[in-house]
């Protein structure tokens, strides 16, 4: 008899789930066989009743679950995609049961006041025009993410003194740096502009998270969720561009100007609210198995590798020098950060029991790859510190690269021990997880100490 593709789907998922139990059980108080006999006894009731192999596999893990607190562990951590809905049990979940449409309508009044709260400022005579740039570089990010976190507040019914605190670090923030006397589209403002949501975004991160942001689970939650966030911004950016060209196009036919509109007003404000809306997207998407930062990287990882290899592969035949100026050092930072965004997407889109793959050896080379790119420029700069002497987009250049060297350095040792069979795919996950507050930290001390340091310039 012909094994068929489900049943060998389902063979592995049961495997899977044996494994996880047969690693955690103590003392062998787990009768294992007798707990995958009722397993697979309620998988062909289920299946028999008309369900999908992996919807029966599912719903019966949940019923294995209420038996088995280790059954129940391992639903728990597998949990990012439609193991919410089939798996844990309600009240698990600590979100607040609210309907769809409750949270829809929440989402779109949050974000029609981002896009009031960005005009505020106009009622003091502070207007988005030229002049006043340096204020709403400064301070964009307040306009938004506190009432974005105060979405993710509600929604996670967190405690008062959680709310608290999280407020006390928004006032902080939106206090300190407009009382430095920075100057007007200075270095220092630059920094300080650029760094600031960086640290806010790991404020959001924990509202977000409600009380899993002490779980591994609950941070890689986070992470996948930024990257859903920033694909489904760049979807409503392009939309509200073509939206835009047609409203001017309209009329315009017919003699009527719309750009102050567009420029003070439709632009700004939709910039604002789409930050919401597409956080709710993003929100909503985690009930569906296959989200699409995930997906995207198993397709630009193999890419980025072949270009980072290639690139190495040059600057070792020719021996060519690399000049960083400044265009430049923050190209090879982006580029860091997608090699980061790469290897944490595809972290967070693979089952740690899985086997190795190909794959795995593409992101690999990847990250090492990335490790070498860093050490070049991070070489770069020291040379260029030395000649030139130190200023503040140079030490905060440093200080990033540093910080991304550690990480990369970390990770491909975390990941070689893996695929070597000597280390498990859950350190490497636990460590991006764990390192996530040092980006948080460093932006913050970019805010507060680089502006006085460097005099403000």
């Amino acid at each position: 008899m012909e094994t068929s593709t489900h049943a060998i789907s389902l063979e592995e998922q049961i495997g899977n789930w044996r494994n996880y139990l047969t690693r955690r059980q103590v003392g062998g108080k787990v009768d294992l066989a007798q707990l995958e006999n009722q397993l697979r006894t309620q998988i062909t009731a289920l299946l028999g009743a008309g369900l999908a192999t992996e919807e029966a596999f599912l719903v019966a893990i949940k019923r294995i679950g209420k038996l088995d607190s280790l059954s129940r562990e391992f639903a728990r951590e597998h949990s990012t995609r439609l193991w919410k809905q089939l798996v844990l049990l309600p009240e698990s979940s600590g979100e607040l049961p609210v309907s769809v449409g409750t949270d829809a309508i929440v989402a779109f009044a949050v974000a029609v006041a981002a896009a009031v709260a960005i005009k505020v400022p106009a009622l003091f005579g502070i207007l988005m025009a030229k002049g006043n740039e340096s204020f709403y570089l400064l301070n964009a990010s307040l306009f938004v993410l506190p009432l974005l976190t105060g979405y993710f507040v509600w929604k996670r019914r967190c405690p008062t003194t959680t709310l608290g605190w999280l407020a006390a670090a928004f006032l902080a923030a939106a206090i300190l740096p407009n009382l430095y006397p920075l100057k007007p589209l200075g270095y220092t403002l630059a920094l300080t502009a650029l760094h600031l949501p960086i640290a806010l975004w790991l404020i959001v991160g924990i509202a977000y998270a409600g009380g899993r942001w002490s779980q591994v689970a609950g941070r890689m939650d986070f992470i996948r969720f930024s990257g859903e966030l920033f694909i489904y911004y760049v979807l409503i950016a392009l939309g509200g561009g073509v939206f835009t060209a047609f409203l001017g196009l309209l009329f315009n036919i017919i003699g009527f100007s719309p750009e102050s509109f567009i420029q003070h007003w439709l632009v700004p404000c939709g910039a604002a609210g789409a930050v919401v809306i597409a956080s709710w997207l993003a929100e909503a998407r985690e009930n569906v198995i296959g989200n699409i930062a995930p997906m995207l990287t198993r397709l630009f990882t193999p890419l980025f590798a072949s270009l980072l290899v290639s690139f190495l592969a040059f600057l070792l035949f020719t021996g060519r020098g690399i000049n960083i100026e400044r265009d430049m050092l923050i190209a090879f930072d982006l580029l860091l950060v997608v090699v980061l965004g790469l290897l944490l997407y595809s972290i967070s889109a693979r089952d740690p029991g899985s086997p190795r793959t190909a794959f795995d050896i593409a992101l690999v080379v990847l990250v090492i790859s990335g490790l070498l790119v860093d050490a070049v420029a991070l070489w770069a700069i020291l040379a260029r510190i030395s000649e030139f002497g130190i200023s503040p987009n140079r030490v905060a250049a440093l200080g990033v690269n540093l910080i991304l060297l550690v990480n990369l350095a970390w990770s491909a040792v975390l990941y070689l021990r893996f695929l070597a069979g000597r280390g498990s795919f859950a350190s490497l996950e636990k460590w991006q997880t764990d390192y996530l507050p040092v980006y948080a930290v460093w932006a913050a001390l970019v805010v507060i100490l680089f502006p006085p340091l460097f005099h403000y310039i």
